[in-house]
């Protein structure tokens, strides 16, 4: 796969566009495995931690990768099943040129705007992250997390915008998931202090979801940042939800005044 798109100038100019490094492989592989795993599947992880993500790649996809301390032989041959139904060197090319298209950034492990906390996940951390917006707000001094239920209460709504108002006002980063409910009152609080927050997306960075965020999510790339794992392209899904990578960008403040159990606390 990757020698295709080594190949390809296209693929070439596009992954410049969104990454001007000089480390061609390494980022088609991790976008090649972004778009072929789920968010946080273990086996690839680990099979990229131990042999790196070119390499684990190549093994992977040709069939030649064999378990490994971390990695069963049943677990292996379900995670090649899963990813080989999406080994699909177009779809690759097309997730790098659809993010070039509405000016996203890519961010790998080991660049000095990536957030070091996600790495505390361990096999389950992302391979990449899309930006669009600031990518230095990911690492600024001082980041805080709120999140919670998507249907609050009207009470919870406004402690959230509270906190996060009196935050940004003070020069935090206020970060959420662009959900509804309590992620919603935390950006516009934040955007209404000409505060910086980050949105971290289910799906893809070129995808305003919810469609009633639409505006929000636009006013928060210009201003601040937008940010997923998943390829451009990417609907969100409840699997998708990013809380767990909420918890690790910084420290959570929770809201917990919420209407109904639907879009429980820290399932935003």
């Amino acid at each position: 796969m990757i020698e295709s798109l080594r190949g390809d100038a296209a693929a070439r100019r596009s992954l410049r566009q969104v990454r001007p490094v000089d480390d061609l492989d390494e980022a088609l592989a991790r976008v090649s495995w972004s778009v072929l795993t789920e968010p946080g599947d273990g086996v690839a992880g680990a099979l990229i931690a131990e042999r790196g993500a070119v390499t684990s790649l190549g093994l992977a996809i040709g069939g030649g990768a064999a378990a490994s301390s971390d990695v069963s032989e049943r677990a292996l041959a379900e995670g090649r099943a899963r990813w080989m139904v999406r080994a699909d060197a177009r779809s690759v090319l097309d997730a790098i040129r659809a993010a070039a298209e509405v000016g996203a950034r890519l961010l790998l492990p080991g660049d000095d705007l990536w957030p070091r906390s996600l790495d505390d996940l361990g096999v389950h951390a992302p391979t990449v992250l899309w930006v669009r917006g600031d990518p230095a707000l990911l690492t600024a001094p001082s980041r805080v997390a709120i999140v919670g239920a998507r249907a609050a209460s009207g009470y919870g709504e406004m402690l959230a915008g509270d906190f996060a108002g009196e935050l940004a006002a003070a020069g935090t980063v206020v970060v959420s998931g662009g959900a509804y409910g309590i992620d919603g009152a935390a950006h516009r609080a934040a955007l209404g202090v000409s505060g910086k927050t980050v949105a971290f997306l289910a799906g893809g960075v070129d995808r305003a979801y919810p469609q009633g965020h639409q505006q929000l999510l636009r006013r928060i790339v210009e201003t601040g940042a937008v940010v997923s794992e998943v390829p451009c392209g990417t609907a969100p899904t409840k699997w998708r939800f990013l809380s767990r990578k909420l918890r690790r960008v910084k420290k959570v403040w929770p809201t917990p005044p919420r209407k109904t159990k639907r879009g429980r606390l820290g399932a935003s």
